[in-house]
C-alpha cells in the first residue's frame, strides 16, 4: 500500500534520500481511481527502493496547493525534497515506473 500523506506526516515522509512518487488524488475523481490500483502495485514492487504516496487533494489542500496541483491525477516526483518530474491525467503504469527508474538510477 503507498503512504497516507497528511499534514502531520507530510515532512516526515519526504525526509528520505529515496525517490519519493506522490499520486494526488480524490475519492470523486474517476481517473484517480483507475490509477489508484497501479499506485498500490507500484508501492509493493519499490518498497526498498522509493517511496509511494498518496494525498488526498479534499482533505489536504495545503500539500495540494504547496505544489501547485490543479488537475487531479497529478502524479509528482521528487529527489531530494525537490520536484524533478510529474504526470498528469490518468497514465499506465510503465509511464510512472520508467519516471521511477528514471530517479532511482540518476545518485
Amino acid at each position: 500500500m503507498a503512504v497516507e500523506i497528511t499534514t502531520s506526516n507530510f515532512e516526515e515522509v519526504l525526509n528520505t534520500d529515496k525517490p519519493v512518487m506522490i499520486d494526488f488524488w480524490a475519492a470523486w475523481c474517476g481517473p484517480c481511481r483507475m490509477i489508484a490500483p497501479l499506485v498500490d502495485e507500484l508501492a509493493e514492487e519499490y518498497k526498498d527502493r522509493a517511496v509511494i504516496a498518496k494525498v488526498d487533494v479534499d482533505s489536504n489542500q495545503e500539500i495540494a496547493m504547496k505544489y501547485g496541483v490543479r488537475n487531479i491525477p497529478t502524479v509528482l516526483f521528487l529527489k531530494n525534497g525537490e520536484v524533478v518530474d510529474k504526470s498528469v491525467g490518468a497514465v499506465p503504469k510503465n509511464v510512472l515506473s520508467d519516471k521511477i527508474d528514471a530517479h532511482i538510477l540518476v545518485k
